[in-house]
């Protein structure tokens, strides 16, 4: 079982850009995809990008396709989520995720096992 714990949230102006990390303990990192999750007021938690145990294979939901950019370093046991041209609706409390496994099957948080904390972060003026 894996320990993590988001960081990176903060206020944006719509366009600018976020980084937001996600460091992992207790567990082999790369035996785990690792996602990102959204929740926005009145929404449901929202599964925005995935990325295998090996880091070779992403996927991302549509809203952020082009915008976001998942990643990992596995010296670190860090994910990565690069957020560029945020508009407001990227508000939202994002949550990082890990599956039991290496493969990025769904991105439905059914399908994650481990889940941090989460990290706010707000776009506007």
């Amino acid at each position: 079982q894996l320990q993590l714990v988001e960081s990176g949230g903060g206020l944006v102006q719509p366009g600018g850009s976020l980084t937001l990390s996600c460091g992992a303990s207790g567990s082999t990192f790369e035996l785990h995809a690792m996602g990102w999750f959204r929740e926005a007021p009145g929404k449901g938690r929202q599964g925005i990008a995935c990325i295998s145990g090996s880091g070779d294979s992403t996927d991302y939901a549509d809203s952020v396709k082009g915008r976001f950019t998942i990643s990992r370093d596995t010296a670190k046991n860090t994910t990565f989520l690069q957020m560029n041209g945020l508009t407001p609706e990227d508000t939202g409390k994002y949550y990082c995720a890990a599956r039991g496994g290496r493969r990025c099957t769904s991105r439905h948080h059914s399908y994650f096992r481990d889940w941090g904390q989460g990290t706010q972060v707000t776009v506007g003026s």
